[in-house]
């Protein structure tokens, strides 16, 4: 009797676990679906080349949004989305030298009065009519000229660190408190010159 008691409590236990595991799965495939949306920068492109006496990058990323940043932009709050690319030279005796910084920063802003988008590039600037639209002209880059030519000696070797990321430092002050996971877009690389 206590044997067939103990063996019908350890299928019910066992039951039970298989149950929660069973859920526990589900819920983890539906969040790993393919039909979710995930935020994040993909790098699909990075080159570095030496054209017409001198070095460029050339870049392109499928940029997604979270919702967070979405339902801020729709309110208003513009976003700075910053590319920088550092060129150094390989030391064995000492810290790598830069030989080289440059940084662009695109300011996208939702205009609700004209319901336009609008992408900003230093003093240039451009409407778009949706938010796919509008980050277009940030996921290409090419031709993105990094230094002369003749900067770089020949025999040594070097290589550039990439990064594109959403800066949140340009944020109003009250938003920029307490930031969580949805915030933190960006994506870093490091390459060889040839």
């Amino acid at each position: 009797m206590r044997r067939a008691f103990l063996h019908l409590l350890l299928l019910r236990i066992a039951h039970r676990t298989e149950a929660v595991l069973a859920a526990l799965l589900l819920c983890a495939g539906l969040l790993a679906a393919p039909g979710a949306a995930a935020q994040g920068v993909e790098l699909k492109s990075l080159r570095v080349e030496r054209r017409d006496g001198e070095l460029s990058l050339e870049f392109s990323h499928r940029l997604s949004l979270g919702a967070a940043i979405e339902d801020a932009l729709h309110r208003g709050v513009p976003m700075y989305f910053s590319a920088q690319a550092t060129v150094y030279r390989n030391r064995w005796y000492w810290r790598d030298e830069r030989v080289a910084r440059v940084n662009r920063t695109w300011r996208l802003a939702y205009q609700p009065l004209t319901a336009n988008w609008r992408v900003s590039l230093g003093g240039l600037s451009q409407s778009y009519g949706s938010l796919a639209e509008a980050l277009a002209p940030l996921s290409r880059v090419s031709g993105w000229r990094l230094l002369d030519g003749e900067k770089l000696e020949p025999g040594e070797r070097y290589y550039v660190e990439f990064s594109f990321k959403l800066d949140n430092s340009q944020l109003p002050q009250p938003m920029q408190i307490d930031l969580g996971g949805d915030w933190k877009l960006g994506v870093e690389r490091s390459l060889r010159v040839e």
